[in-house]
């Protein structure tokens, strides 16, 4: 495209607010003259556009049921969007893997109890070793007593050291066998109390692994719209995936109270501010109009994925239960946005491309008395729309500021006055359809 197809299209773009003769400069002169706007006070709305996706705000989680991860199979489920009420059945799962966990447990757990049996009989019947060698002991030291302490006189002089020999043995042996049942207990106890502790940890995990099992069915907790999660590769739950206990399967929001969650460019909302007006419709329905208010913006601008670099700030509305009903809106649903920035009666305002920042603050040219120039004048902004800004201070109602610098622009090709034509044309629709706002006379 020429340049002067450019400067053409250009000027229109800046919203009507500049009218010039470009085609006669184009055709009689190689000058273009400089664009400016002439302030005046005038009818200032400033908004933004952009779509949203209706979400609940009272949204009840919906999990797997089960516990410890326990493996999951979806066998049925209603599908995404389905009206439930509370108590119905939203999704049936099976556990293949958990009965066979069961299983062993189970098999685990009468081994413990076999194990159990047979080291408390090894236990009785070492005791009762002990115990019949301890009475017979008993016996024979009693014997060894009756001689040690017998007259000697009436007996030989050996078979007296001989009982009394014995009997130190005896005791001795005696102190051993009682040393040894008294060891045989508390080694038999310990055993007997690991093997317990086996049999509660395998009861607890059978109980537990029967709970699981018990636990196959999903339902709703509430009345609502169900709407499933998607996991870390943007999968939604279906028949025949395999689940983990206690995992996000979806949500039940509450259909009566919904809000609009809708993400702006960051270029385009830096003005927004909680509390400013939205105009919604569904998407292809915009006699439904609906009105609310900004309840929540986002503190700062983050990208949506790692493939594009722009950021975009997040904002909330909430849904008249009125709007709700009568539109029957749902989860889910795509609606049309206008975040009104400004609706003002009567305000200054200056184009965006007039402004130039410098070190924090603003500055327009704007032309001098005799007419010979334009000289840099600082002024404060209000509220910036997408391509006006509301101007507080530093302009005066009649002053001239510059759009464009006056610029050489070649004759204009058929295929560049097409295109402004079509320019033109766009440009007479929308400012039909749109309020118009304080116009300028260029000069």
């Amino acid at each position: 495209m020429k340049s002067g197809a450019r400067a053409t299209w250009f000027l229109l773009r800046c919203g009507g607010w500049v009218v010039l003769p470009l085609w006669l400069a184009a055709c009689s002169g190689e000058i273009a003259p400089a664009a400016t706007e002439t302030v005046a006070p005038a009818p200032l709305r400033l908004s933004v556009r952009g779509e949203g996706e209706l979400k609940s705000a009272k949204a009840t989680p919906l999990n797997v049921p089960g516990r410890n991860w326990a493996a999951r199979q979806v066998e049925w489920m209603l599908p995404e969007g389905s009206a439930v009420k509370k108590g119905d059945l939203i999704a049936r799962f099976s556990a293949d893997q958990g009965k066979q966990e069961l299983a062993q447990t189970l098999i685990d757990l009468q081994r413990n109890q076999l194990a159990r049996a047979a080291k408390q009989g090894d236990l009785d019947t070492a005791q009762s070793k002990v115990a019949v060698d301890l009475a017979q002991v008993a016996v024979q030291l009693a014997i060894a007593e009756r001689y040690a302490s017998a007259d000697l006189s009436t007996l030989a002089r050996n078979e007296v050291l001989d009982a009394v020999q014995d009997r130190s043995f005896l005791t001795a042996k005696q102190d051993i066998l009682q040393w040894q049942r008294g060891q045989s207990g508390v080694r038999g106890g310990a055993e007997l109390a690991v093997l317990d502790a086996q049999r509660a940890t395998f009861d607890i995990a059978a109980k537990a692994r029967q709970s699981d099992l018990d636990a196959l069915e999903l339902r709703a907790p509430n009345d609502g719209v169900l709407m499933l999660a998607t996991n870390w590769q943007g999968d939604k739950a279906n028949v025949g995936a395999t689940l983990r206990a206690g995992f996000d399967y979806g949500s039940l929001p509450d259909a009566s109270a919904m809000e609009l969650e809708l993400s702006l460019p960051q270029i385009e909302a830096q003005g927004v501010r909680v509390g400013n007006a939205v105009e919604m419709f569904p998407v292809g329905r915009p006699q439904q109009k609906i009105v609310s208010k900004l309840s929540w913006v986002a503190s700062a601008a983050k990208v949506r994925n790692q493939q594009s670099p722009v950021k975009y700030l997040s904002m909330k509305a909430p849904i008249p239960a009125e709007a709700i009903a009568r539109y029957k809106l749902v989860p889910g649903q795509q609606l049309e946005a206008r975040v009104v920035l400004l609706d003002a009666p009567r305000a200054l305002s200056v184009a965006n491309v007039a402004v130039d920042s410098d070190d924090g603050r603003d500055y327009v040219r704007v032309r001098v008395r005799d007419g010979a120039g334009f000289q840099r004048r600082a002024v404060k902004l209000g509220v910036r729309g997408p391509a006006r800004s509301q101007v507080l201070s530093g302009l005066n109602e009649g002053e001239q500021v510059l759009l464009a610098e006056a610029g050489a622009i070649d004759a204009p090709t058929a295929k560049a006055e097409d295109a402004a034509k079509d320019a033109a044309e766009h440009q007479e629709k929308n400012a039909a359809a749109k309020p118009q706002p304080a116009r300028a006379v260029a000069r």
